[in-house]
């Protein structure tokens, strides 16, 4: 199944005019492109437009876990969610984003009101942290905008290789299960073993 381009800061499709994209409401823009369902193939056109932005995924998948949904901005942003179940909190779904500061797509997944993070990074002691490949990222919570929502998500973020990096957790209760360090691994180099990787299910709503 194709991509189709949208907006990286809202649901709006994008609207193409001769060689540039854009948005009503967010002028012009670099397009977001995301399948309309989760597979190897829209996954492999997925890896050649995030380009040199990494692409990662919890590694290795746990059984049961797959990848849902993905997403990327060319050169600018990559996302991916992956969703399984956990004994304490049940169907699970965690959402990765590695992006350019001011791309606006970890935050749009997250509910915040800014594109990027925040100053809070940094201030105090993290809430856990990842392992990619050597790196170990220190990741801190992001308040969201809930608009007298429920709080049904938790957001952590930090920075790793020069961009920011999203987590974003359902249920909230579930990011607990990251006080075990996770591996994040960018898939975009795993060559022939992607084809193992499971892909489909329910993609999140965002």
């Amino acid at each position: 199944m194709p991509l189709t381009p949208g907006c990286p800061r809202c649901p709006t499709p994008g609207v193409e005019d001769g060689s540039r994209w854009s948005c009503p409401e967010h002028g012009t823009l670099a397009p977001l492109w995301r399948p309309g369902e989760a597979s190897y193939e829209g996954f492999v056109e997925h890896l050649g437009i995030a380009a040199e932005v990494p692409t990662y995924v919890p590694w290795p998948l746990s059984p049961g876990w797959r990848v849902t949904d993905f997403a990327a901005v060319a050169d600018r942003a990559a996302m991916t969610c992956v969703a399984g179940a956990s004994e304490l909190d049940g169907p699970v779904e965690v959402i990765m984003v590695a992006e350019e500061p001011g791309t606006g797509l970890g935050a749009r997944l997250a509910g915040t009101r800014h594109d990027d993070p925040g100053e809070d990074l940094g201030q105090g002691p993290p809430t856990t942290r990842v392992r990619i490949e050597s790196q170990t990222v220190p990741l801190w919570p992001v308040s969201v905008n809930l608009d007298g929502g429920e709080w049904d998500r938790s957001v952590l973020a930090g920075e790793a290789r020069g961009r920011w990096l999203w987590i974003v957790v359902r249920p909230a209760s579930a990011v607990l299960l990251l006080q075990d360090p996770w591996i994040l691994r960018d898939v975009s180099d795993l060559g022939p073993a992607l084809v193992e990787v499971p892909f489909g299910g329910p993609a999140p709503t965002w």
